[in-house]
């Protein structure tokens, strides 16, 4: 999962809706410090993976084409990424649907509406659990 030890600093986002991702730019950037790949699709998404290397994927479920679940599946199926820890993002948080994103794969679940000042240290609480 986490390189040993190695500080998260590469994070894809993915995300269809412009203003949630626009919060979550600035949130992820400019309050964390962290490395941002935004992308508005999972076709975006898996078009980029191969450059960008991300450490984490923060995913929204809900998206239209490629749902979040399915561009998972999808990373998954890339060698290089089928241990990349993904985060889902989505208001969609009873626990039978909780369950549902970690039996996937996720390694969390984020409730949207996310506050975009405690983001990051939410992210980095997640990456430093999977050591």
């Amino acid at each position: 999962m986490a390189e040993s030890g190695a500080p998260l600093q590469k994070i894809m986002l993915v995300e269809d809706e412009e203003d949630i991702r626009a919060v979550a730019e600035l949130a992820l950037e400019a309050v964390g410090g962290f490395t941002l790949k935004a992308c508005d699709s999972g076709a975006d998404a898996l078009e980029n993976i191969d450059i960008f290397r991300p450490q984490l994927i923060l995913l929204d479920v809900m998206m239209p084409m490629m749902d979040g679940p399915s561009t998972l599946r999808a990373i998954r199926e890339k060698p290089e990424f089928a241990n990349t820890p993904a985060v889902f993002m989505t208001a969609k948080v009873q626990r039978d649907e909780v369950d549902g994103y970690l039996a996937l794969g996720a390694v969390d679940v984020i409730p949207k509406p996310f506050d975009p000042m405690t983001l990051s240290d939410r992210i980095r609480d997640i990456w430093d659990k999977l050591d």
